[in-house]
């Protein structure tokens, strides 16, 4: 189901070495698009002397109609051409057909692998996610898995290409592939498609795509980052940068950075300092609305206190109780929701949330305390981010800089290098690097004389945090 010119583009990924036998995986096969590809790569760059042995699993009954006769036809072409191509197909779960000791006690079967593994998460007491642990692999989604499975069947030296949803490069639930990823094998190169639904388009994937090349065993060196604007990869740029540029060394959750080719110099913030610095925490909003409906108002009163949801910002401003219909706007204050609700303060929020025509992933705003000046609390919706400092209030100048920070183009770029989706969570704005206090303070002292907020104004006060 892979579009061909994708196909084509991950097969010209490969190198071949004319003076062996070539030993492919296709794990996902569907109709055979990628073993096409991979066939035909392999025809124009060896001189057929050496065979090509393919195996492809597909699991689904109505592909492998398609798979067995479009296989049987590549190899009497091959066979015409002079070369030999064998093929076994098996009509099973990859996953599952590999996780018996008997398949999986004998790695290093493959030279080369070609996935678009199917995109789907994996329940912690699913059949996969137990096969996959007996396999020592712990992971969240089939792609993920996949992808691991394949690389730990490959030879050293053995070449994985795989399109892939971007979610795997950061956030806590993919570090364990990462870090299995990073220990076994070199990043050789990372293709991007600016497009979220470029290679996805039946699959509602709301996030970019990439074509990853890993060598299993291999020296890791400088990475090739390209990008494509769409399933065309025609005449792409390439950009080599340094390894650590890419995943820092420093960085415990092993965060993948794909700067674009244009933005890669751009992709860096010269600033050194985390939250923890800072004395300031980010936490996920803690009301979660359907859990607590029976608290929930549509209007404050008596002793219910301000319930803030996305809906009740625009423009970088709250608006509660304006916004949605649909929300309620209030909880009720009473020892039962008391532990979910913060004292009322200044906080800096962002939505978990951005949809795909916003032209910054991050978008801040303030919760000012003078807004809600007679409420002694406030409730943040499971959908916001709240920086708070020890779940209480911010400085108001601290407040006001850091959400200019947080909404600056420079941030908006360092954040792309690392995120490839909509969700924009509490651990991946614990990553970002941040001015100092004094610094974002005297942003925000100077914030608060700006009448009319533009992104120039914001991005030229940002630039300037570093002048003396």
């Amino acid at each position: 189901m892979t579009p061909l010119e994708i196909a084509d583009f991950m097969a010209s990924l490969f190198d071949f070495k004319g003076d062996n036998a070539t030993f492919v995986l296709d794990a996902g096969a569907g109709q055979g698009a990628l073993s096409g590809a991979f066939i035909r790569a392999w025809s124009e760059k060896t001189d057929l002397r050496m065979p090509l042995f393919l195996t492809a699993y597909e699991v689904d009954p109505g592909m492998q109609e398609y798979l067995r006769p479009f296989l049987r036809r590549c190899a009497l072409d091959v066979e015409r051409q002079g070369g030999k191509l064998e093929v076994a197909i098996q009509p099973c779960d990859f996953i599952q057909a590999v996780a018996s000791p008997f398949e999986f006690g004998n790695p290093g079967t493959y030279t080369h692998a070609i996935l678009n593994p199917p995109y789907k998460k994996i329940a912690s007491d699913s059949p996969h996610r137990k096969w996959l642990r007996d396999l020592g692999i712990e992971t969240v989604n089939l792609y993920s898995g996949f992808v691991a499975v394949a690389l730990q069947l490959l030879k050293p030296g053995g070449q994985l290409v795989a399109i892939v949803p971007r979610s795997f490069c950061n956030g806590p639930y993919y570090r364990p592939f990462r870090e299995m990823v990073l220990r076994n094998a070199a990043i050789e190169r990372i293709h991007l498609f600016e497009s979220r639904t470029a290679a996805f388009k039946a699959d509602g994937v709301l996030q970019e795509n990439v074509i990853i090349k890993l060598v299993r065993g291999g020296r890791q060196g400088p990475v090739g980052i390209s990008v494509s604007r769409d399933d065309s990869s025609g005449d792409c740029e390439i950009r080599f940068l340094p390894f650590d540029s890419v995943v820092n060394a420093g960085d415990a959750e092993k965060f993948i950075r794909i700067p674009q080719a244009a933005d890669a110099v751009a992709a860096t913030l010269p600033f050194a300092h985390d939250l923890n610095e800072l004395g300031l925490q980010v936490s996920t909003g803690p009301v979660v609305d359907f859990r607590l409906r029976e608290f929930l108002l549509d209007q404050a009163a008596g002793n219910s206190v301000p319930l803030v949801y996305p809906c009740h910002f625009a423009d970088g401003k709250m608006r509660w109780p304006l916004g949605s219909t649909k929300k309620k706007c209030a909880i009720m204050d009473v020892p039962e929701t008391r532990r979910w609700l913060y004292p009322a303060g200044c906080y800096v929020v962002t939505r978990r949330l951005s949809s795909k025509e916003e032209s910054r992933r991050i978008v801040a705003s303030v919760v000012a305390r003078a807004a809600m000046p007679e409420y002694a609390r406030v409730g943040f919706e499971n959908h916001l981010n709240v920086f708070h400092t020890a779940k209480n209030g911010l400085d108001e100048d601290l407040a006001r800089g850091l959400c200019a920070y947080l909404n600056s183009t420079p941030v908006d770029r360092y954040f792309r290098a690392f995120n490839g989706h909509t969700q924009v969570n509490a651990t991946d704005l614990r990553k970002l690097p941040y001015p100092s206090v004094r610094q974002l303070t005297g942003l925000g002292k100077k914030m608060a004389k700006v009448r009319r907020y533009s992104q120039e104004r914001i991005d030229s006060l940002v630039e300037k945090l570093n002048e003396r």
